[in-house]
């Protein structure tokens, strides 16, 4: 029994652990405020959520185990609000999100194809 408990444990915090750094890799390689903003606030909850289902796991004090549940509860409750809130104020004081769409995403510029297109219809009505 004491070897699922460790084993459990340990890929709980592992994979807590995996998912910490792999948003502090997105706050890296993104390219815009909210698209970092979105990599770090869920992989961060999930992975605080992940390490502490961990840490749960592995505790024999009840006292320790409640603590470590309040934690998760305030932490599963506290980051996506925040996040929100980080992400609404930042649109409220004028940082817009890019324009990617799936339309434009294999285009460099997709402006100049739209203005292009608009002197090809103008050209041909004439």
């Amino acid at each position: 029994m004491d070897m699922v408990i460790i084993i459990s444990s340990s890929f709980f915090l592992l994979l807590g652990s995996f998912l910490c750094i792999s948003g502090g890799i997105g706050l890296l390689r993104f390219p815009d405020f909210y698209t970092r903003m979105h990599a770090v606030g869920v992989t961060d909850t999930l992975g605080a959520g992940m390490v502490l289902i961990g840490l749960m796991i592995i505790s024999t004090d009840l006292l320790v185990l409640a603590k470590l549940v309040m934690i998760l509860l305030l932490t599963l409750l506290i980051g996506p609000t925040t996040s929100h809130v980080l992400a609404k104020a930042a649109y409220n004081n004028g940082l817009k999100p890019n324009n990617l769409t799936p339309n434009n995403l294999n285009t460099k510029d997709s402006s100049t194809n739209e203005q292009t297109s608009d002197k090809e219809n103008s050209s041909s009505n004439s």
